[in-house]
């Protein structure tokens, strides 16, 4: 069940600009629910099927984040129902989700996954290809990048090296301008490292385990 104390801890570190997502991932509808009444409004979920079966049962002006790892062929089933997507990290991912939403007519606002760290079990773009990135996002009509993300390493003082190179980035892509590309969000820490990467300069935070406790099977 959600821990109450642990979210008005968290709200005490927010500044007003800042963003909480609950990730949900793995809770039942109850537990959503009660954070939800508790005035949350942005969740985040990782498992495709479980994502579409909570947003056909959940209220409709809750902001749903995508926050795992998105396979090409599953853009169809989350295409338009999303606030968010966490996780744009490679051009056939890209084109997928361009080509979705051109046949929506709709626009598609994503973060792009930045691997900070280069651990192999971890998705996302290299810092040094983010670039590269930039121009064939520049290219499309539907999508719109509002920052970056990222999942800083277990070692928190390595967590905090990585977040500070982020912010770099970030600031220096911001400096630019660009058709499709607004840095609007820096999604970096979780349950963790959420203290560490708010002093960083995230103004947005993924939190789960520490808000609702150990994974249920749903």
């Amino acid at each position: 069940m959600v821990n109450v104390n642990a979210i008005d801890e968290i709200k005490n570190y927010l500044k007003p600009t800042d963003t909480l997502v609950c990730v949900s991932k793995k809770q039942d509808i109850e537990a959503i629910m009660s954070a939800y009444e508790l005035g949350i409004r942005d969740f985040g979920e990782n498992i495709v099927s479980e994502f579409i079966n909570k947003y056909e049962k959940l209220p409709k002006d809750i902001k749903w984040h995508f926050v795992g790892h998105l396979q090409s062929n599953k853009v169809k089933y989350i295409i338009g129902k999303t606030f968010l997507i966490h996780s744009l990290d490679r051009v056939s991912l890209l084109n997928e989700l361009e080509g979705y939403s051109k046949k929506l007519k709709i626009e598609t606002n994503a973060l792009i996954q930045v691997n900070i760290s280069k651990e192999p079990q971890k998705g996302g773009v290299f810092l040094e290809d983010i670039d590269a990135l930039l121009e064939d996002i520049e290219k499309c009509k539907h999508i719109k990048v509002k920052g970056l993300m990222s999942i800083g390493s277990t070692e928190l003082e390595k967590s905090k090296e990585e977040f500070i190179v982020l912010k770099l980035k970030w600031d220096e892509i911001k400096k630019n301008e660009y058709n499709n590309i607004k840095m609007e969000y820096l999604s970096m820490g979780m349950s963790d490292d959420f203290k560490i990467a708010l002093e960083c300069g995230s103004n947005m935070i993924r939190v789960g385990t520490y808000i609702f406790g150990s994974r249920n099977n749903v």
